[in-house]
Formats: structure tokens, C-alpha cells, sequence
């Protein structure tokens, strides 16, 4: 088999026939937790591949180092890749990640239950991002069966499943690139709606500690309250964040840098003066701005608000720096084919656009590698609840995901 047409048409078929299949994979997938925090998703990770073995998949486990994980937030962490070889030509990988936060309040269904109702499944991962595990494996599924019936193909395409994401990536394609187990030619990576990314913020993450010293409540003159001087830092931060709303991104899809104190933690007890109190803080950076001057900024208005507090001291530790996702050399012409697979498919037109969160895509982009993101999901990410409750993914989506992307494989291995 040469004619492309035909091709395409045994591709349609194989993820037709076999797409009451994914959906039920999907919902294994989603009933096993892999939740992160804790981090503990080595056994997600081993259902994963019996999942794929029964799929007559080659599977490697990649375990990570348990001080490694921990180093990174994780309890454990086992790292999928699944290597098909066609021929000579270029290696394609195809990126998801398998944990998820979790589930958090507010469900209508259980959140690993992955129910599916009005043509929806729900559940923690089903949109982030547990659907491109299916997506992907099922339109590979689809290349290798087209190839058994005679279409020559040169290249390799690998699967990356990995269990990080939601704490930086470090200990999932940070691991797989620094350790040498790929270096794929291009990179598709899991997305959260039918758009096609080619940008995304990254992000910083600060700890900060401001230290008083304790004193009886009786007697607070006799101490320095470390949640008063936080009643002068925050004021200050929030002050910084509505400057951030006054630097627009260029990058469509992105409006502009954003900053969330996401915690706060202090105090000893009710009749104690606070010795100490710590926040994080959640600082996006627009792909235009420097990561590291970002950081350097945000650390100058934490020590500009409380240089002047009285016998109270500031320490201020990294938690994460992500940099954002920018196309590397080579990139559009991979954009470009999505974009125009992506349209054929959906049946309109399909633009490249850059989202405000952070994902893994950046680290294979980072090495230089021509990295898009691509996956199953609705119009946008608010629309799959992503992060949220009830999350979910439409099956239509999925279904018209896999066969873009299995088009897609197509075009860049067809000989």
C-alpha cells in the first residue's frame, strides 16, 4: 500500500474499530490514583504498561533513583518508553504524564470513577492528561497495523509516559534526556484542548520565611510577631501583582505575568507571639520575560518591604524555576503539519497558540528539539475543568485527536 488516501482510510478504520477499546482504557487509567502530591505513582505506572503489553507493546520501566524522586517531590517514579522501529528516518516521541493533582471537593461523580456521561468521560487525568496516554498509544496502534498491511514507513515513533509533570518534569523527561535514553528528532506533547501550543509560561515558585521572635502573649512588647511583619509583605506582593497585569504577552493565547501566594503557614500557638511565618508564592513568566531576572525582581520587592520591620529577617528559597516553552529550530514545520492535520479533521481551521500554565514540553524544547503540543480536549482547558472538579474530556475530541495525530505520524515517517 502506497496511496496515501488508502492509507489514511485504514488509519480511520483501525482507531474506529478499536475506539470502544480506548475508552475503556481511559477509564482503567483513570480508576487507578496517582495522585501528586503525594507523588507515589510507580504503581500507575506499572498498570500502564501491563495496559500496554496487552497491546503487544515492547515496554521499558525506567525506575527512577528513589533520592532523585525525593529530591524532586516524588515518592516514586517509574518512567514508560515504548520504542517502534519502521526503518531508517526520524525518531518521534509522543509525551503524556500520568500523575495528577488531587481531586479536591466539589465532584458530581466520584473522580476515579471515570464515568462517562453525555458523551463525556469524567475524572481526575482525564483531560491532564491521562487522554494522550490512549491518544497516543491507540494512533501508534493504528501506524503499526497500517504498516503490517504493506505501507513503507522510515522512522521510529516512542512512546514517553512519565509521572512528574505537576512538580516540574525534572524526574520524567528531565530524567529520560539527562540519563540518555532518547533523543527523539521531534517531540509532540500532551495539550489540554484541540489547539495546536507552541508556547506556554513558565514558573516560579518562592518560599519565604519571615523570622521574629516569640513572647508571651501578656507580653508582646517583649517579642517580634513574624505575622505582622507579613501584614506589610503582602500588601507589597499584591501591589506587585497588579503591576505584572500592566505588561502584556505578545504571544497569543497568554495574557500577561501573573503572581498567587498559594500558602501561608505560622505561628505557635494562640497565646504566642509568631516566631516565624512562611509563604509560597506562584509567579508565571511570559515567554518573553527572563526567568532569571523575573526572580531577581520578585526577590527585590520581598527585601524592599521588610528591610525596614524591626528585628524581623527574611529568607527566601527556590522552589521551582520552569522556563517557559518556546519553539526550538525546526519547530513551525512540525506546527505547521499539526495545524493542517488538526483542520482536516476538526473540519476548521486550527491556529497555533501559546496557553498560560507550564508543562514538560519545555524541557524536551529546551534540548533543542522541534517540540509541539498537541492532544484530546474541548475548546479550552476551562471547559475540561482541568485541575478542577469534574474533570473530563469529550469522546468525540479524543476520538478525532488520535486520528490527527496518527495522520500526522503518517506524514512525517511516509517514506
Amino acid at each position: 500500500m502506497t496511496d496515501p488516501s488508502s492509507a489514511r482510510d485504514t488509519l480511520r478504520q483501525f482507531i474506529d474499530t478499536h475506539f470502544d477499546e480506548q475508552v475503556r482504557t481511559l477509564a482503567q487509567l483513570v480508576q487507578c490514583p496517582s495522585d501528586n502530591p503525594p507523588g507515589d505513582c510507580a504503581p500507575h505506572a506499572e498498570l500502564t504498561a501491563q495496559l500496554l503489553e496487552g497491546m503487544d507493546f515492547e515496554v521499558e520501566r525506567h525506575a527512577v533513583p528513589a533520592e532523585f524522586a525525593a529530591m524532586h517531590g516524588m515518592r516514586s517514579v517509574t518512567n514508560l518508553i515504548v520504542r517502534e522501529r519502521f526503518g531508517d528516518g526520524p525518531v518521534v516521541a509522543l509525551n503524556a504524564h500520568g500523575d495528577v493533582v488531587p481531586p479536591g471537593s466539589g465532584w458530581s461523580v466520584d473522580p476515579y470513577g471515570g464515568e462517562v456521561r453525555d458523551g463525556w468521560l469524567y475524572g481526575r487525568g482525564a483531560a491532564v492528561s491521562k487522554s494522550d496516554f490512549t491518544t497516543y498509544a491507540f494512533a501508534l496502534r493504528a501506524l503499526k497495523q497500517l504498516h503490517a498491511s504493506g505501507m513503507p514507513l522510515a522512522g521510529t515513533v516512542e512512546l514517553h509516559f512519565t509521572y512528574d509533570e505537576e512538580t516540574g518534569g525534572m524526574a520524567g523527561p528531565g530524567w529520560i534526556l539527562s540519563q540518555g535514553l532518547s533523543r527523539p528528532d521531534y517531540v509532540l506533547s500532551a495539550a489540554f484542548s484541540h489547539h495546536v501550543v507552541v508556547a506556554h509560561n513558565g514558573c516560579l515558585h518562592l518560599e519565604v520565611t519571615l523570622r521574629g521572635k516569640s513572647a508571651h502573649a501578656a507580653r508582646p512588647d517583649t517579642g517580634h510577631d513574624a505575622i505582622e511583619a507579613a501584614a506589610t509583605l503582602l500588601p507589597a506582593l499584591y501591589r506587585y501583582r497588579d503591576v505584572l497585569a500592566g505588561r502584556p504577552s505578545q504571544t497569543p493565547g497568554i495574557t500577561h505575568p501573573t503572581m498567587v501566594i498559594g500558602l501561608i503557614d505560622g505561628g505557635i500557638n494562640t497565646n504566642v507571639v509568631a516566631d516565624a511565618l512562611s509563604l509560597r508564592i506562584d509567579r508565571r513568566i511570559v515567554p518573553e520575560e527572563v526567568p532569571e531576572a523575573a526572580e531577581t525582581e520578585l526577590r527585590g520587592v520581598i527585601e524592599d518591604a521588610c528591610r525596614a520591620l524591626p528585628g524581623i529577617s527574611v529568607e527566601i528559597r527556590q522552589i521551582l524555576l520552569a522556563r517557559p516553552f518556546a519553539p526550538a529550530p525546526g519547530a513551525q514545520a512540525l506546527a505547521d503539519l499539526l495545524c493542517r492535520e488538526a483542520g482536516a479533521v476538526m473540519g476548521k481551521s486550527v491556529t497555533p497558540i501559546g496557553v498560560p500554565l507550564y508543562t514538560d514540553a519545555r524541557l524536551y524544547s529546551e534540548a533543542g528539539i522541534p517540540t509541539v503540543m498537541y492532544g484530546a480536549g474541548p475548546r479550552t482547558l476551562l471547559e475540561a475543568n482541568g485541575h478542577r472538579a469534574d474533570e473530563r474530556v469529550p469522546l468525540d475530541e479524543l476520538h478525532k485527536a488520535t486520528l490527527v495525530v496518527a495522520n500526522s505520524l503518517l506524514q512525517l515517517l511516509a517514506r
